[in-house]
């Protein structure tokens, strides 16, 4: 049994084949094929081999195998920053099952909405994590989806069984599973999209490969390559770009950082000889500050990719100076596209642009107000399809007709404008998102559990600048009475209540009398984010002058 997704038509994959771009294997070859004795990956005081990876990931997988997982199953997966990430990732490979990889960040409402859209036979968590400190979440999981049957913690549990005991109980049983078909699902990773339920983007062997062995490529990583994994393990940008998998192709070492903290990295890097690190722009602005005050050696670090959020041209003109490192700028997507600045790019590019698309087969286009390609220099919202942009979300036709057009193209929402050397660089977005330190947030989402409120007629969810994130969330809030009582403090703890991330909670609240409508009825978000500024500005202002 394999798993629906839209797939690209027929003449695309025969001309991405004979291209070479689509190799028909499967992602377990990043680790099968590598150096066996090579360190795979680096976390605390272990160290795994690939060898280590493979034996560990195959027991496992035999335990799924007992468990009647197979081929076109599904699992929920939420991990922190750990090598037992890639173990769980590589075993469920093995059997073809496909597996939504939650950020740890992530909370009660956001595992419901992935559970109830991939109905997974499996969930896969930490003990770290407070919903699964006991099975209360899992018990409320299980009554949702009706496929749900297995829970594996990794660390201690009353309730649950354990990676620890399974890797530890020995076992004749041989692995009879097989991947799934590179041209089917292999994954599925999370979109930063604007509508209120999470869109799931399916990923096949065949896409996700290719990028992962063009990122290497663009990107001069060898066996000798040190990564930093500083970003949470999941998201696409350290997981592709090229990221542990990159890493993983061509016989490197993955060295895990519990999170992007600049005096926690530098200890890493002196102590690994790290050579490269990936972070978003409000973490590198913190390293950067932290650099010349710290005694760590950063002398192994050649280069500092910076994606997520675009990146300021006055700190990305501070990297080389500061941290003593070539700066790369990369504008991924989670559903395909990846954009790089080149290696031997003059400066006045890598500082000023988010760099070109990455192969020759990757259609961009530009699309102005007028709904016309745009010309150089001319801001307009960017387009795209090729061998590894999807094209379709998964179980989503409703929304795939918005964002997809009848030629394929996606529509990102993101507002670019390209120069005569084919770079892009990001002016906004045109989708009502807001991207808190590369942390998407659906604005739409937020303003439906506002209204959950009893005491919240209406509610509108805005970006705010700030200089160290890019931008913050401030909530607009129109009170059923005058006299409603509510505080920020209040409001937040409701939020978090309802299990929202923590990423997700407002950073301001703003109780206002009504909202501003466009000419259509909708809420005045232009008119509403220049408010905020406006009380920003003031508020700056009144602090210089005390």
């Amino acid at each position: 049994m394999s798993i629906a997704f839209t797939p690209w038509p027929e003449s695309f994959a025969k001309k991405y084949r004979e291209k070479g771009y689509w190799t028909d294997r499967p992602l377990l070859d990043l680790i099968d094929n590598a150096p066996q004795e090579n360190v795979a990956v680096i976390c605390g005081e272990r160290s795994l081999s690939y060898q280590d990876l493979c034996s560990q990931s195959r027991r496992l997988a035999v335990y799924f195998q007992g468990l009647g997982l197979r081929t076109g199953d599904t699992a929920l997966v939420q991990l922190p920053n750990i090598a037992e990430f890639y173990v769980v990732f590589f075993a469920l490979m093995r059997l073809g099952v496909a597996p939504v990889n939650a950020l740890f960040s992530h909370n009660k409402i956001e595992l419901t909405a992935y559970a109830s859209q991939i109905e997974p036979k499996i969930i896969i968590a930490s003990d770290e994590h407070v919903l699964f400190h006991d099975g209360a979440f899992f018990n409320t999981l299980r009554a949702l989806s009706k496929e749900l049957q297995h829970a594996l913690i990794i660390g201690k549990s009353e309730w649950a069984e354990t990676l620890e005991n399974v890797l530890a109980s020995s076992t004749s049983t041989l692995l009879t599973a097989v991947p799934s078909k590179a041209d089917e699902v292999a994954f599925f990773q999370l979109s930063g999209g604007s509508t209120g339920t999470p869109k799931l983007i399916p990923r096949t062997h065949n896409d996700y490969f290719f990028s992962v062995r063009r990122s290497t490529e663009i990107c001069h990583f060898t066996a000798t390559t040190q990564y930093l994994c500083a970003l949470p393990c999941a998201h696409n940008f350290p997981l592709s770009s090229p990221g542990a998998f990159g890493v993983f192709h061509v016989g490197g070492c993955v060295v895990m950082s519990p999170s992007p903290d600049a005096n926690t990295c530098f200890e890493l890097i002196e102590r690994h000889q790290v050579t490269v690190a990936a972070l978003v722009p409000p973490a590198l602005a913190l390293w950067l500050q932290a650099a010349p005050s710290n005694n760590a050696s950063l002398s192994s670090l050649q280069l500092m990719q910076v994606g997520g959020a675009k990146l300021s041209e006055s700190l990305a003109r501070q990297v080389p100076e500061i941290l003593g490192c070539q700066l790369q700028q990369i504008l991924g997507m989670a559903e395909g596209l990846v954009n790089y600045t080149r290696l031997d790019d003059d400066l006045e590019t890598i500082v000023t642009t988010q760099g070109r698309p990455m192969c020759s087969l990757d259609e961009v286009r530009i699309i102005n107000e007028a709904g016309e390609e745009a010309s150089v220099g001319e801001v307009g919202e960017l387009a795209t399809r090729g061998p590894y942009t999807i094209r379709g979300y998964y179980k989503s036709p409703e929304h795939n007709a918005k964002v997809f057009d009848e030629e394929g193209f996606y529509h990102s929402g993101d507002l670019v404008c390209r120069n005569d050397k084919g770079y892009l660089t990001v002016v906004g977005r045109d989708k009502d998102q807001i991207n808190r330190g590369g942390e998407k947030i659906a604005a739409e989402e937020i303003e439906n559990l506002l209204l959950r409120h009893e005491q919240i007629m209406h509610s509108a969810l805005v970006s705010m600048p700030d200089s160290m994130m890019g931008e913050k969330s401030c909530a607009f809030i129109v009170p059923k009475i005058a006299s409603h009582g509510m505080k920020s403090l209040s409001l937040r703890k409701y939020l978090r209540g309802l299990g929202v991330a923590d990423y997700k909670v407002p950073d301001r609240f703003e109780f206002i009398d009504s909202l501003p409508l466009t000419p259509v009825g909708k809420p005045n978000k232009v008119a509403l984010r220049e408010v905020i500024r406006q009380r920003l500005q003031l508020t700056s202002q009144l602090d210089k002058t005390l």
